[in-house]
């Protein structure tokens, strides 16, 4: 029976990866083809994330490469027989571009998500008036109908909040003195949403305070994100057209080196709800 092609998609792509990474230590890409009774180009392209690996063909794979590793190989066997398609963000499938689609994917599956952002509001911590406002107001202005779509798919986004994820977020307090035509209940409310954030199981939530020296969180937004065993930890740099990530090692470290170093001149968990509820206040005078 032919093998069914399938759409690349972040899970398929790392599915792939993760057999590559298995495989190359030990044998041949044509060796191991060979075994399982393919040609090298069906391999290549599961490994590529074009062609799909039915889970019975993981373990497979995987005994003939003597993987030592059970627990490994069974997770990466399920997530080969998940259906494409079957999650909320492919509803966004045409509707957004594939970057953002991918950071979402990658973000969904995420056990523990490290954030920053050196200008605004984290979007999973962006109160619905200030995604409207963010996205309805940005420079290079989309359709009301496209705005309608990014304004949807951010607020789903949140829901990763409800799953019990670690989530360590970085937020800066220059954030807080934003002024906004509609007046100060907007940043109200999202003072209010940060501060019930920050009380959620899971999130840790620290201010970068006004003095903090300009070159801390210069090289822009970052999200760091870690999995399950096997999976590799993710990095994503944002981009106006849904950002970067890269699953290199000595990237994904140089990031990590990077938000402990902000991290560390933060305010601590404490202090900063006690800063955020000053800024509360002084909105209501």
């Amino acid at each position: 029976m032919a093998q069914k092609r399938a759409t690349p998609t972040v899970k398929r792509r790392r599915v792939g990866g993760q057999l590559r990474t298995w495989r190359e230590p030990v044998m041949k890409a044509g060796d191991a083809a060979k075994l399982m009774g393919w040609d090298s180009t069906r391999l290549s392209r599961i490994e590529r994330g074009t062609y799909r690996i039915s889970g019975t063909e993981v373990r497979d794979l995987c005994g003939k490469l003597g993987v030592d590793d059970p627990a490994g190989v069974e997770e990466v066997a399920l997530a080969a027989e998940e259906p494409i398609g079957n999650s909320w963000w492919s509803a966004y499938a045409d509707r957004i571009g594939q970057p953002y689609l991918d950071f979402i994917e990658l973000e969904a599956e995420a056990q523990e998500i490290r954030i920053q952002h050196p200008v605004i509001i984290p979007g999973l911590l962006q109160s619905p008036g200030y995604v409207r406002e963010m996205i309805t107001r940005r420079p290079t202005a989309v359709s009301p109908q496209q705005a309608e779509v990014l304004v949807s798919a951010r607020l789903a986004r949140q829901a990763v909040l409800t799953r019990g994820i670690k989530l360590h977020a970085l937020v800066p307090e220059s954030a807080l003195h934003a002024k906004f035509d509609s007046g100060p209940a907007l940043m109200r409310d999202q003072i209010r949403r940060l501060l019930d954030a920050s009380e959620m199981p899971g999130v840790e939530l620290q201010l970068i305070p006004l003095t903090t020296h300009p070159t801390y969180g210069a090289n822009g937004a970052m999200t760091i994100m870690s999995y399950r065993h096997p999976w590799s930890k993710v990095a994503s740099v944002d981009s106006p057209t849904g950002g970067n990530h890269t699953e290199d090692a000595t990237q994904v470290s140089f990031l990590e080196t990077e938000f402990a170093a902000i991290s560390s001149i933060a305010l601590p968990v404490d202090k900063s709800r006690d800063r955020l509820n000053e800024h509360l206040e002084g909105l209501h005078t």
